[in-house]
């Protein structure tokens, strides 16, 4: 099964399995595709967390890049600025570690030849693709700079279906299948970001691999053993909201209550992710210390002490099935170019947008996290496997920026308190805090959070969260500010459940 926010990715990742290929195989081709036909969410200039469950274990990659050797936090307040710029500054583009993601990815676990998985894609971005709603609205919007860097795309797609070519971008993916990294950071696409950067990025910068195997981060709660990736991945808050919850007497989740309490557990367990997510920090100690939070957390008053937070764009999958030895295999994967088209640069010789994950950087001087050279970025991107009794239960994740936990947290209790079905759990309205502008500013204006509810949420929870407190706005029906959110499970019967969220449009989930 592969669920994923296109179906020409979902179609791709199943034809792997079709081939007798593994969830890893299928994981790949499925993202290699949607960096093709989703580059306003993710592509091969972003960056790339996955979790793995194999041999009854589960195992984490981290392939998130790091800032170039002439990276300075110096010249950035020199120029007076107090935080990283958010578009259009090659500043705030770090190292792109997606390719080397599927490397490692396919060299561990890998059953089928590179160049078989990354075919549907390289055929999508040399012979065309219909364009989908999301990416033609994505277009249409551009300002007039933005246009001109992403004008392959934009010149081709002026209404939903046009046919959209790539050449560049094949062009890369068939370097990639056949001569590996080199030909991606070494190649056309390392020489144009070299030289877009100016100074900014060394071919040793590039020569080094980035995807680096960690130990994921691990707790327990609602009687599942939760498992993401460790930071500098924002995961910690996720697990940590789940222990909070745990700990809660949740009433029925269409109760304005319920999304009271979680709002309040989402608080208390991020109000100060500032100082808290830089690259190295411990998070099973910051998951343990945050768990005993649970007295901050008023069952009946909002609290208007520092808490979470502009709008994430970004792609999160999960394939999931049992090899030819029976055994089960299950990825969950999210890549981003952090916020839409990322930086609105386009690296010319391949036309490949890079992201803007620099952007998660601090400037404060001596802040864990400052901009410095071969320093990773605080990061949105979060992962997400549930076991019990050592065996697989979930794949689930979501994209939403600073959003991510406070969406894994709702799907958490649905799915594992609730024992929602995971087409309930991911259609259900959801809730989440939000900053004032765009989606990665929530921790940047934690006396300022909108409570953002869903247009399917009961109309109830307007009044009943206002009178608690909060600040309240009501959004859309499946509006994507809430996120992309995906889950497969495994049934009792071992048979696998899955579900892609309507809020992508054009999502799918499916297996055979």
């Amino acid at each position: 099964m592969v669920a994923s926010a296109d179906q020409l990715a979902t179609t791709a990742g199943n034809a792997m399995f079709a081939a007798g290929g593994n969830a890893v195989d299928a994981a790949i081709a499925t993202n290699a595709v949607i960096t093709v036909v989703g580059p306003h969410l993710c592509g091969m200039g972003g960056d790339l967390f996955a979790l793995v469950y194999a041999g009854g274990e589960v195992f984490s990659l981290n392939s998130s890049g790091w800032a170039g050797s002439g990276a300075s936090a110096d010249e950035l307040r020199a120029e007076g600025l107090t935080e990283m710029p958010y578009r259009h500054d090659i500043r705030s583009v770090t190292v792109p570690g997606c390719v080397d993601g599927w490397l490692a990815l396919h060299e561990r676990f890998g059953s089928l030849p590179l160049m078989q998985i990354l075919e549907p894609a390289q055929r999508l971005a040399a012979n065309g693709f219909p364009a989908g709603p999301p990416l033609t609205g994505g277009l249409a919007s551009l300002d007039e700079a933005s246009r001109a860097q992403l004008h392959e795309m934009a010149n081709q797609s002026n209404n939903v279906g046009d046919r959209i070519r790539r050449p560049g971008v094949a062009a890369a993916l068939a370097g990639i299948a056949e001569s590996g990294r080199s030909a991606f950071y070494g190649g056309a696409f390392g020489a144009g970001l070299i030289e877009l950067g100016k100074g900014l990025f060394t071919e040793d910068d590039l020569a080094t691999p980035i995807a680096r195997w960690e130990e994921p981060l691990t707790t327990t709660a609602f009687g599942v053993e939760l498992s993401t990736a460790s930071p500098n991945s924002q995961g910690y808050l996720a697990l940590a909201g789940a222990r909070l919850a745990e700990q809660l007497d949740l009433p029925d989740a269409d109760d304005a209550r319920w999304a009271h309490l979680l709002a309040e557990a989402a608080k208390a367990a991020g109000r100060d992710r500032p100082t808290q997510l830089f690259e190295g920090a411990g998070g099973s100690a910051i998951i343990e210390e945050i768990a005993g939070r649970v007295g901050e957390i008023d069952a009946d008053v909002a609290s208007t002490s520092p808490a979470p937070g502009r709008d994430g764009d970004t792609t999160y999958l999960c394939t999931a099935g049992r090899g030819v030895d029976g055994q089960m295999m299950a990825v969950s994967l999210i890549q981003s170019n952090a916020a839409g088209f990322g930086s609105h640069l386009v690296e010319q010789n391949t036309g490949i947008n890079l992201h803007n994950r620099g952007l998660g950087f601090n400037l404060t001087p001596g802040h864990p996290a400052e901009v410095a050279p071969g320093r990773r970025p605080p990061h949105t991107l979060v992962p997400a496997i549930a076991v019990r009794n050592g065996e697989l239960l979930s794949v689930f994740g979501t994209m939403g920026g600073d959003a991510q936990p406070q969406i894994l947290l709702q799907l958490i209790v649905r799915m594992f308190h609730h024992e929602q079905t995971p087409g309930v759990a991911i259609n259900a309205g959801r809730w989440a805090l939000r900053g004032a502008a765009t989606g990665f500013d929530a921790w940047a204006t934690p006396l300022d959070l909108l409570l953002a509810v869903e247009g399917q949420t009961p109309a109830s929870w307007d009044s009943a969260l206002a009178d608690r407190g909060h600040r309240t706005e009501r959004l859309d029906v499946n509006d994507s500010r809430f996120g992309h959110a995906h889950a497969i499970v495994v049934e009792p019967t071992g048979m696998l459940a899955g579900a892609a969220d309507p809020r992508t449009i054009i999502g799918s989930c499916a297996g055979g």
